[in-house]
Parts: structure tokens; C-alpha cells; sequence
């Protein structure tokens, strides 16, 4: 059995459990039984082998081997702050982001946003960050953070490096990006609608700190666009 599982709670003393969702796709959908072995992780950088123990309706319960991986942080964090779009753009959105390691995903609050990040669609994207990272391999969950403005996205990330995807800005390809030696760095980048920044919006993102980049010569919808720089970030790091 080759399913990866998420668990909500962390291990104690060797024993974890999977809940809810988890449990039922396990036990009714794959049909596991006792004294099979199945990969599990926490989210937050820890995966290991389990062997099932009991199965109930909605617990199953697991013994823990050794870890097999634990991750590390990465060295140069994205948080890109996005104008979420409409529908299942938003799944596959987040299922690519989290599959180029992106760090966290902020819901840009915009003037011209067509997609509002109530409680509801924010649990809908952490459930997808999950069977994406199930599904890819990653065992460090993308945050869904909180819905902001670009005011309040540099007050919460005041030592990053602030990047904004405008038209007539840097070419993102030239933007220079940690070497191997450095420290740790973050890095936010926002994307805005498919209307774009409103232009009191770009003088505020132009007061605090962010610089304007360049994605190409094309109009791209949001979610391309906010792949197109985490892929950026992805393969700079690779070949540097």
C-alpha cells in the first residue's frame, strides 16, 4: 500500500492516529487491515513507515518505525500574497504551488478581487494544500495565512524582500535571488487580479518597499502568473 496519510495530531509515544477523512479513505476506500504497512507524515517536515494496529469507524491507529525524511526549512522562503480567482482555479492554484515548494499562500485582499477568502474557502484550500502534499511527496503543509492587504501583507513581513508583478517592472528573470551562501531569506511577491493593482494600490505597494517585476510580455491569468514566480524561485535556488 503506497498511500501517504496526513496526520492532524502529532505521534505520542510511538502511536499516532488518523481521523476523519484520513481514516475513512484508509479503512473504507483502500480497505486496509491490521499489520499493513502505510506512509504517514505530520506537516511539518516528518514522514515515517506505520503498521496499522486497529481500524474503527473513524480512527485508525498506527505504530511508528523510525522517521524515513525529515525536511528541512528552506533557505529562501516564498509567501506570495495572491487575488485569488474563482472556483477550481483556486485547487489547482494551490495544488502547483505546493508541489514548487512555495511557503505560504496569502489571500490578497484587492479593489478589484473577484473572490472573497472566507473561513469556508480557506479550509477548502488547507484541504487541498494536504492531498497535494500527499500526493507530491512534500511533508512540510503550504500555510493558508490569513486574507490581507498590501499594507498590512508588508507589516506582517517587514525584513522581506517585496516583489510585485506589474508590467513595465524588472524582468522577474533578472531579479537576483539568495547565493548558496547566504542566510535565510524571505521573499513576498503579490499578484493582483485579473483587473490589476488599482493605481492608489501600486503607489501604496511603491511606498512600502515592493518592487515592481515583469513576467513577460503576455497577459497571464492569476494562477499562471503566480506560478510562473514560484517557479522562479524554485529553479534559481537549483542552479545556483
Amino acid at each position: 500500500m503506497s498511500d501517504r496519510f496526513f496526520l492532524t495530531e502529532p505521534p505520542i509515544g510511538g502511536r499516532a492516529f488518523l481521523l476523519g477523512d484520513e481514516a475513512r479513505h484508509c479503512s473504507r476506500v483502500l480497505r486496509a487491515k491490521e499489520g499493513d504497512t502505510i506512509r504517514v507524515f505530520d506537516g511539518r517536515g516528518t514522514e515515517w513507515l506505520a503498521s496499522i494496529t486497529a481500524l474503527a469507524r473513524d480512527t485508525v491507529t498506527v505504530a511508528l518505525a523510525e522517521p524515513l525524511a525529515t525536511e528541512s526549512g528552506p533557505r529562501v522562503q516564498l509567501t506570495l500574497a495572491v487575488a485569488l480567482p474563482k472556483g477550481e482555479r483556486q485547487k489547482w492554484l494551490v495544488e502547483k504551488l505546493t508541489e514548487l515548494g512555495t511557503a505560504r499562500l496569502v489571500p490578497l485582499v484587492t479593489e478589484r478581487g473577484v473572490a472573497e477568502a472566507t473561513e469556508g474557502a480557506r479550509a477548502r484550500l488547507e484541504r487541498g494544500v494536504i492531498e497535494a502534499c500527499k500526493q507530491c511527496g512534500r511533508n512540510t503543509l503550504m500555510e493558508i495565512a490569513a486574507p490581507a492587504t498590501l499594507g498590512q501583507l508588508a507589516a506582517r513581513h517587514p525584513t522581506s524582500l517585496r516583489l510585485i508583478a506589474h508590467p513595465g517592472g524588472m524582468p522577474l528573470c533578472d531579479q537576483p535571488i539568495a547565493s548558496p551562501g547566504d542566510e535565510m531569506q524571505e521573499i513576498v511577491a503579490a499578484v493582483g487580479p485579473e483587473g490589476g493593482f488599482h493605481p492608489e494600490e501600486l503607489a501604496l505597494a511603491a511606498a512600502a518597499g515592493f518592487r515592481p517585476v515583469s513576467l513577460g510580455s503576455h497577459i497571464l491569468r492569476i494562477e499562471t502568473a503566480a506560478i510562473a514566480v514560484a517557479s522562479w524561485k524554485t529553479l534559481s535556488l537549483t542552479s545556483s
